[in-house]
């Protein structure tokens, strides 16, 4: 009887030895199952678009510069201030240049007192050579004299123009239209031609140089598939600014040239748009992002959060019919845009693959769509 106990007990501790190893496998499986997002590719028309750090200039920056030295006696404008071409801007101690023009139209007027003297004598001379009363010596001289009293007046001309410009150049004019910059000088400070820093800047900011660079393989791909790089930035499309608090400005720009030269420090083009700026939003020195759309057509697709990156490679994983995971290495263009990748190589329309988390998957992992 005892016997009979001792061998139900043994039986049933193995059954329940039997019971917990099969409830432990279950709960293991569904444990090796993970939930996971998944997405089924297809080829579609898509616009990437890529920002690209940005910095904008106006249409010409002139650094305005004296040219001629003494005290700075009045500013005509304030930093900041809208100026339009031969506006004046500075003006310059004018005292010295006036007088110096004073006493250079004083020797003008000497001069040709001079010349009128030498052309009575000259005129004289002439009389008295044809009565045969002087000699061809004395005629000569008479003319020689005239002619160096012509050569005098001219001087003394030439060095009244120079006195005028130079009284004219204490008035310091804009060159252009467009908007004042900083004002380094005050009154009463000593400037001139040779000084360190300019007396200010005047930005044409009626239209906006926007300056980005572009990675040299993203150029060079866009170059070949144009036929060449003048066509590939003839064929690129408008492009959009993003400013530095986030907004989009509200006027699209032009891509007008690009650099000939590769940066060796960077290994990037630099290209160059425009954008008109009626409202004068846009300053000098400010930064921003461009963003250059592209647009593909019959592209598979597949979300940047589905692409483990390698180094140099990327790996996807894609879901076969009984839900397992098995990684895939692809090709990709080298642009994303943020959200998706383009894949030129290695995936199919009509595949599934893990859209989100694909760095957390194991190499034939069963997953829960």
């Amino acid at each position: 009887m005892r016997k009979n106990i001792q061998i139900a007990m043994v039986s049933a501790l193995g059954l329940i030895a039997m019971l917990s190893s099969c409830g432990g496998k279950k709960k293991q499986q569904a444990a090796s199952i993970v939930e996971f997002k998944t997405t089924k590719v297809s080829k579609q028309d898509v616009t990437m678009e890529s920002k690209y750090s940005a910095t904008i200039r106006g249409r010409q920056d002139i650094e305005v510069y004296p040219q001629v030295s003494g005290t700075l006696q009045k500013l005509c404008v304030v930093e900041g201030q809208t100026v339009s071409k031969g506006q004046t801007l500075f003006i310059i101690d004018q005292v010295p240049y006036q007088a110096a023009l004073n006493t250079a139209e004083a020797a003008l007027k000497s001069a040709q007192a001079q010349e009128a003297t030498a052309q009575l004598t000259y005129e004289s001379r002439k009389q008295l050579f044809d009565k045969q009363v002087v000699s061809e010596y004395d005629l000569q001289t008479a003319q020689n004299n005239l002619l160096t009293a012509k050569a005098s007046v001219a001087q003394a001309q030439a060095q009244v123009v120079n006195a005028r410009n130079s009284l004219s150049y204490t008035e310091v004019k804009s060159p252009s239209n467009g908007v004042i910059g900083t004002l380094p000088y005050r009154q009463g400070a000593l400037v001139g031609p040779s000084m360190p820093q300019s007396l200010t800047t005047v930005s044409d900011n009626n239209q906006m140089y926007v300056y980005f660079s572009m990675n040299e393989s993203q150029f060079l791909e866009m170059s070949r598939k144009a036929g060449s790089a003048e066509k590939a930035v003839a064929a690129m499309p408008n492009v959009k600014l993003q400013l530095v608090d986030g907004t989009i400005y509200g006027e699209s720009g032009t891509v007008e040239t690009a650099s000939g030269v590769v940066d060796r420090s960077t290994g990037s083009v630099q290209i160059r748009a425009v954008f008109n700026n009626p409202g004068h939003m846009l300053r000098s020195g400010s930064t921003g992002n461009v963003i250059v759309p592209m647009e593909y057509k019959d592209v598979v697709t597949v979300p940047a959060a589905g692409v483990v990156q390698m180094q140099d490679r990327h790996k996807v994983y894609v879901v076969d019919k009984d839900g397992v995971a098995h990684s895939r290495v692809v090709s990709v263009m080298s642009q994303i845009n943020g959200k998706d990748f383009i894949v030129t190589e290695g995936l199919e329309a009509g595949e599934e693959v893990v859209a989100e988390g694909a760095s957390m998957v194991k190499e034939e992992q069963k997953v829960k769509k």
